[in-house]
């Protein structure tokens, strides 16, 4: 499973003894993952999974140990659109991880998105800009959003990648690149 992030971000209100997450996680937006490799969510590239209703989860740090909302539970909404996707999730303080999670939030630790997918075969374009690489996810699996105190791949998400480049004389390139890989 691979960690997506960039510009996602948070918001909490209580209600009446609810808390209500609200959280967006934007297409289109560039990403530097480490320097010269860049990376890009096309718009709906999250849709097939969303679109059948299947389940997501909401979790704190990508731990689905530490789970705050699903919609198999009901306790989150996810829609998609051109522009991102939204989710809405009901967060119930009754486990240790979702109060921790609430008072990070409440101390401004955690304000980030960060959704975790797994590619489709065909569904990434890796080209080259200058002298970064560009990926492009066009169709990936999302299986979870995570809320995360930084919103960016660090270097160790990015060794579980595989870059593929199409041209030959890039080849060298793919051998340092996947050395990358776990």
């Amino acid at each position: 499973m691979l960690w997506g992030a960039s510009l996602g971000a948070l918001e909490l209100r209580s209600e009446g003894g609810a808390t209500r997450l609200r959280a967006l996680f934007p297409y289109a937006q560039e990403t530097e993952l480490a320097p010269g490799r860049r990376e890009i969510i096309a718009p709906r590239a999250f849709a097939d999974r969303i679109e059948r209703g299947e389940d997501i989860h909401l979790l704190a740090g990508h731990s689905y140990d530490r789970p705050l909302a699903s919609r198999g539970s009901g306790s989150l909404t996810v829609r998609d659109s051109d522009e991102g996707v939204e989710l809405v999730a009901e967060i119930d303080p009754g486990t240790s991880w979702a109060r921790d999670f609430l008072a990070a939030h409440a101390a401004g630790l955690i304000r980030g998105l960060s959704p975790g997918f797994r590619v489709q075969p065909g569904g990434e374009r890796i080209e080259r800009r200058g002298a970064d690489l560009v990926r492009t996810v066009a169709s990936a699996a999302i299986f979870e959003f995570s809320a995360v105190a930084r919103p960016a791949y660090p270097a160790a998400q990015i060794e579980a990648r595989a870059w593929a480049l199409g041209d030959p004389e890039d080849a060298g390139l793919a051998r340092a690149l996947n050395r990358w890989r776990a």
